[in-house]
């Protein structure tokens, strides 16, 4: 049996407030172009996720939100765990572990530098940076999300907004 975890980062968010909460930072106008886009692209590459997790962050909610829709995918089953926000690869690991064995896809939205380190943990792939709207797919040959743990995972494939469009690359 083999399952698949979608990893996503955020689009890119506004720093134009000053003494703004970073929990409470907005898509900017990149973001809100980039996310619909790339979730076109996982349209286009038949991704369907069985269940989508995002950190409760204002701009990890709105990415996911904005790439559910291109997915068809219904907006009131995103499950907001607040793990995700701030998270090391440990809790993001715990957060995995506990899904139900069910699930075949499950997709992530959440924040570097955590989904960049959990993303070379699974795979050992050097990826250095997961570009805000970067998405990784990633196979892992395991019967229940319980096993997962390091070098289980291998990398399909590794998109972004520079990648396809040429935009600069997010922060």
């Amino acid at each position: 049996m083999s399952k698949i975890l979608y990893l996503a980062r955020h689009a890119k968010s506004d720093w134009s407030i000053p003494g703004q909460k970073d929990f409470e930072r907005e898509l900017n106008t990149r973001g809100l172009t980039d996310a619909p886009k790339m979730g076109r692209i996982l349209h286009e590459k038949h991704v369907l996720p069985d269940i989508i997790l995002s950190s409760p962050a204002v701009r990890a909610k709105h990415t996911a939100e904005l790439m559910a829709e291109q997915l068809q995918y219904d907006l009131d089953k995103i499950v907001y765990e607040e793990e995700l926000y701030e998270a090391s690869v440990r809790s993001l690991l715990l957060v995995i572990n506990r899904l139900d064995s069910d699930y075949q896809k499950v997709m992530i939205f959440g924040h570097n530098p955590s989904l960049t380190y959990l993303a070379e943990f699974l795979t050992k792939e050097v990826i250095g940076n997961i570009p805000t709207s970067g998405i990784l797919e990633i196979s892992l040959d395991i019967d229940s999300w319980e096993e997962v743990s390091g070098d289980l995972g291998t990398l399909n494939w590794f998109i972004y907004p520079k990648l396809l469009f040429g935009t600069e690359e997010g922060k």
